[in-house]
């Protein structure tokens, strides 16, 4: 991890005003092509919900605005930071679960398939306290919603991106899947939240390149 010196950083304007705002967060909501995708989770046996998440989290790792957090009067850069999904346990609870990161995706699946199963057993709505390496997540596969707005601390603002995908469906002899993304004002633009979108695209394009590792 490294701390931003903001007397030098580029984005140190933009960063003092959307800082101040009362709501600084946006959010974007697209669709995104998994037609390639679905027949390789099938044929390999995969979790549709592992491999999503492994894939967003390493477009986010791939960007250093994602990796970007807000500590008080500062901005730090991780050097990578961990997936944290919502799963749903039981009778209609969801528990949070944090994934490790790793870009090699076997070993990545290996330890998320193990922390889904622990919070299953023993769920949990807590987070390590003041830990912000983290990309919240959430799977909505009952709906293909066209937008999204997750609840965030005010005061402060936090500073961690969430994620959300809805229900597959098809259009044009297409399969989408709705992909919403909200972030922080004050540490990116709609610029990189576009080349998030490209980015998680290009592997939906070509997936058996990016599970490879």
């Amino acid at each position: 991890m490294r701390t931003i010196d903001l007397q030098t950083w580029p984005r140190r304007k933009h960063f003092e005003v959307y800082r101040a705002f009362d709501y600084p967060h946006f959010s974007l909501c697209a669709n995104v092509e998994i037609t390639r995708l679905l027949p390789l989770i099938k044929e390999r046996g995969l979790s549709h919900t592992v491999v999503i998440v492994y894939l967003l989290a390493r477009a986010a790792n791939t960007l250093p605005e994602f990796r970007l957090r807000i500590r008080g009067e500062a901005v730090v850069e991780h050097e990578m930071v961990h997936p944290s999904p919502t799963i749903l346990a039981q009778e209609d609870l969801f528990s949070f679960c944090t994934m490790p990161y790793d870009a090699d995706f076997d070993t990545f699946q290996q330890n998320a398939l193990a922390a889904i199963q622990r919070v299953k057993s023993d769920p949990t709505l807590e987070d390590e306290p003041g830990q912000d390496d983290l990309l919240f997540m959430t799977g909505i596969p009952w709906v293909s919603f066209t937008s999204m707005m997750h609840p965030i601390h005010m005061h402060p603002a936090d500073s961690v991106p969430r994620l959300a995908w809805g229900k597959f469906f098809s259009e044009g002899g297409q399969v989408k899947m709705p992909l919403a993304v909200q972030v922080n004002h004050a540490l990116m633009d709609g610029v990189h939240v576009g080349r998030y979108y490209q980015l998680v695209q290009s592997w939906l394009d070509d997936p058996l390149a990016v599970l490879a590792g």
